[in-house]
């Protein structure tokens, strides 16, 4: 029974006929040392085993190689790669901002939280705030109101990461999605 397989050229793991060392220290399938062999004997093991030899560490005295099924470690390796892929793409979630006013209508207001419930569901943070134009800073409580009539509108999908807070003419609350239980 003979063989064929091409290396992963990015990590440059050689194996099977591709190694060229003569003796290599052999580690088994369930991760046990074999002992120093001749190259020819640790294909043998290998192929014995139904698996491939893979040069592991090539710049150690002697070279180490590890009896595996290679296709099968290529395999959970694209997976982990995938994996990191998605956790790196959750922490870049995008954050959207709502722009409400003081004396905001009941449609405008529904259809903002309801905008902003399909933007929490996907799983992105927002961001809510309000302008005070004017007269209107004299009364920044009613600003704080309509801001958490806002929050408790869209509590069903989010919870609340930073409560409201003046800062200059702008009042801002940042809500984030519910964690899943």
């Amino acid at each position: 029974m003979e063989v064929f397989s091409i290396a992963n050229k990015e990590k440059n793991l050689f194996i099977n006929e591709q190694i060229r060392a003569k003796e290599v220290l052999v580690i088994g399938p369930n991760g046990e040392q074999l002992g120093v062999k001749p190259i020819n004997d640790a294909r043998t093991l290998a192929t014995y085993a139904g698996f491939d030899l893979v040069l592991i560490s090539p710049g150690a005295t002697p070279p180490v190689c590890k009896i595996m099924d290679y296709n099968k470690f290529k395999y959970e390796s694209k997976k982990k790669q995938k994996e990191n892929m998605k956790k790196q793409r959750e922490s870049n979630l995008e954050m959207k901002e709502y722009r409400l006013s003081v004396r905001i209508d009941i449609h405008d207001f529904n259809t903002r939280v309801c905008n902003a419930t399909k933007y929490l569901e996907k799983g992105h943070k927002i961001k809510v705030s309000i302008r005070f134009k004017g007269r209107e800073m004299a009364h920044t409580e009613l600003g704080k109101d309509v801001l958490i009539r806002f929050a408790n509108a869209v509590e069903t999908v989010s919870d609340i990461e930073q409560q409201p807070k003046l800062e200059g003419r702008f009042m801002t609350m940042i809500l984030m999605p519910k964690k899943e239980k």
